[in-house]
């Protein structure tokens, strides 16, 4: 089996069709289909059904695809662990957050100094939510990713960096702007404006509410959590924030904010990476940086309270 033959069977295999597969290694769709005809005489059963639209893993397909995802993993550390032996400013680093504000704020200023450090390394940024980049992780298309905690897979471990007690926000023009507390069934019933799916937090308001044996009456859903605070500035609805990331905002008459009777959700974000995978000096700075901004972070938010 050769290294761009197994390349070319996972890009199928997660893209669902030869098209797309040939665009994610960049290859003509005839290369990619002659790549896996060759796999499967090595192998010497199908390891894919066609069908008109898409492409299904057979039996041996399903047994290779973990191996070929292993091998991957091995051969990309490989590749990193050689390419630094030409010097400690070399090196790969792929960096994926499923954090927005995160991404606008702090990461430009960490890239700065880990390419000050690194000069000649390569560096990249990506975007998704914590799902798709633990699953990025898992597939060896990302190093690293800031995720909300916690990730439930075995094969990741994480590291905490950040964490916020959850907190209903809404314009201060509001009937109920005087209230503390507001109830799950109270909230569920005003225009929420909810993160996306995919995310831990999300995750963890949907349970809250199911618990509560309420249905809430989601109006909105949207990927960055600042256009969420704008939406409910502007008295489009009630949304969901942590404490410490709206206090500015709070603190300046733009939104007011209640504590959730009955619930206890912390948003917490951390760092994820592949657990027993290849911990590179670019990345073990990496993380010392993401950790000393964390640090002056929280005491930015602290002092400001």
């Amino acid at each position: 089996m050769e290294i761009r033959q197994l390349r070319a069977f996972l890009a199928i295999a997660e893209a669902k069709t030869f098209t797309a597969g040939a665009r994610r290694v960049n290859v003509t769709q005839a290369a990619i289909s002659m790549q896996i005809r060759q796999l499967e005489d090595e192998v010497g059963l199908p390891i894919f059904t066609r069908t008109p639209r898409r492409v299904i893993l057979t039996e041996a397909g399903e047994y290779l695809l973990e191996r070929a995802r292993k091998i991957m993993r091995e051969h990309d550390s490989a590749l990193s662990e050689i390419a630094e032996v030409a010097g400690a400013e070399h090196g790969r680093l792929r960096i994926g957050s499923a954090s927005a504000t995160f991404a606008t704020h702090q990461l430009p200023i960490i890239i700065q100094r880990l390419k000050d450090k690194f000069k000649n390394a390569e560096l990249s940024v990506t975007s998704g939510t914590s799902e798709r980049l633990v699953d990025k992780i898992m597939h060896g298309e990302v190093d690293m990713a800031f995720v909300s905690l916690p990730v439930d897979n075995l094969n990741i471990t994480t590291e905490s960096l950040f964490s916020d007690e959850i907190v209903a926000i809404a314009n201060p023009k509001h009937p109920l702007a005087k209230e503390k507390f507001i109830s799950a069934a109270t909230l569920a019933g005003e225009k929420l404006i909810l993160g996306e799916q995919g995310g831990n937090t999300r995750r963890m308001v949907d349970e809250f509410f199911n618990a509560a044996n309420v249905r809430p009456n989601i109006t909105m859903e949207l990927s960055r959590q600042s256009a969420i605070n704008q939406m409910v500035e502007n008295n489009l609805g009630v949304g969901i924030a942590g404490a410490k990331s709206v206090s500015k905002d709070i603190r300046e008459g733009r939104l007011t904010s209640w504590l959730i009777e009955g619930a206890e959700i912390k948003w917490e974000l951390g760092l994820a990476r592949l657990r027993g995978g290849y911990y590179s000096p670019i990345a073990k700075e990496f993380v010392g940086f993401c950790k000393e901004s964390f640090v002056e972070r929280d005491k930015e938010l602290k002092a400001k309270r």
